[in-house]
């Protein structure tokens, strides 16, 4: 192999580094007959097949870890069902595990060539060892590692990319990276935790419909059968259950298409960017729910401003990617705003307080931050306050939530029993 000295854009100087040394992924036969799948750096195929054979692997197939990419992204090319089956190597869960994972090797002293190494040795499934070798093939070619991370849009984001490219500029990889695995593990702890606080009334929720559905469409009307041959008036409540189970019967079914018909049809209103911001901005209006959209997406774009200001990026630049993280469309176009008057000249907590969307305190907190100084430091601390009263509201709403839906789906209940009861109740009387 080729050596030269290059520039080293993440903790040194200089570096002695490989030149081009592109990964390919192999399976070979060995001399016991079982499979063996890897990655290996070679110059080139002719040269990874030799080194397999003088390791007695007979290769079977040889090929550019990149060329898995190129063929994922030609078959997703030729139709959407391809899109259907695939799945992304890293999810959120699994990317926070191996940023953080990154930041301890890279914070203890080891090279980037060498922690992307671990990583690839460590790795157990083969789309990630792929993917990991793909980057560490074209950091020792001499790529910067955020122009690596480019390579790979849909494994990372804008944002994470950013971080990145700022941490090699600065020489402070390790601790940008520490960054950006405490900003990924805490997003994704609020987005569990809210989570967890609306599945208990989502599974009641569903639970009492179901059982519902069976009282009303299966239980009342065979009760009704055994008093149809009396001749008597029914009660006015059994009448009016007999309805309803009537309803369900017969148009149940199409009741159900209607709200599907219905949900697929607001999906596509959605994808319309007029339709879209006009529905987020009502959204937010909502007396419970919209406070809590507004502090979960204020929480997000406070802390991703914060560590990307942490990191180096300029502040237009960090308010313009802040800014695209935030699901709401309305919010989205006030951050938007903020940064037109902010290229503008006006301060960022200025400009901030003009869009009443984004909650006081996060305008509080940047005036604080340019008055001092400290900017990131300070729109963390309104992120970490915005994140403690998302929960602590979701946490309050679940609580109230829980015993209403309870006692709702007991009222449900009883007015289906007495439905039944009160026909039993009159043949008695008749009886007597």
């Amino acid at each position: 192999s080729k050596w030269e000295i290059k520039p080293c854009r993440h903790a040194c100087n200089a570096r002695l580094i490989i030149n081009a040394m592109p990964a390919y992924t192999f399976e070979a036969i060995d001399t016991q007959g079982d499979m063996r799948r890897g990655v290996m750096e070679a110059d080139t195929v002719k040269s990874a097949r030799s080194l397999l054979r003088s390791q007695s692997l007979v290769p079977l197939l040889v090929e550019p870890v990149n060329s898995n990419t190129d063929k994922v992204l030609s078959s997703d090319a030729s139709g959407w069902s391809s899109a259907l089956f695939r799945r992304r190597v890293f999810n959120a869960t699994r990317l926070a595990i191996w940023t953080r994972q990154l930041a301890g090797l890279v914070s203890s002293g080891l090279p980037l060539e060498r922690a992307l190494t671990a990583l690839t040795d460590e790795s157990e499934e083969e789309d990630l060892r792929n993917l990991v070798a793909s980057l560490r093939a074209e950091v020792n070619a001499g790529s910067s590692f955020a122009k690596a991370l480019g390579q790979h849009p849909r494994e990372f984001s804008e944002i994470y990319i950013a971080v990145i490219g700022a941490g090699e500029q600065s020489g402070n990889l390790g601790l940008v990276l520490e960054r950006l695995a405490d900003d990924l593990e805490e997003r994704q702890a609020l987005k569990a935790k809210l989570v967890g606080a609306a599945l208990y009334p989502a599974i009641v929720t569903l639970v009492a419909i179901v059982i519902v559905l069976f009282l009303v469409g299966y239980v009342v009307p065979q009760v009704a059968n055994v008093f149809a041959g009396t001749k008597r008036a029914l009660p006015f409540l059994t009448m009016a259950m007999l309805a309803i189970s009537s309803v369900v019967r017969n148009y149940g079914w199409l009741m159900l298409a209607a709200m599907v018909m219905a949900s697929i049809g607001l999906r596509l209103a959605l994808k319309s960017d007029s339709f879209r911001a006009s529905f987020d901005a009502a959204w937010l209006g909502l007396p419970v729910i919209g406070k809590l959209s507004r502090g979960y997406n204020a929480t997000r774009f406070a802390s991703t401003l914060a560590m990307l200001a942490a990191a180096g990026v300029p502040i237009l630049k960090a308010l313009q990617a802040a800014a695209e993280t935030l699901g709401n469309r309305a919010m989205r176009a006030d951050a938007m705003d903020a940064l037109v008057l902010v290229r503008e000249g006006a301060p960022l907590a200025s400009a901030l307080a003009q869009k009443k969307r984004f909650p006081g305190l996060v305008s509080m907190f940047a005036r604080l931050g340019e008055q001092t100084g400290q900017l990131p430091l300070m729109l963390q601390r309104a992120a970490n306050q915005l994140s403690a009263e998302v929960q602590r509201r979701a946490m309050a709403l679940a609580t109230i939530l829980e015993p209403l839906l309870i006692v709702a789906m007991g009222l449900v209940v009883m007015l289906i029993v007495l439905a039944v009861l009160l026909p039993i109740i009159q043949l008695n009387q008749w009886v007597r």
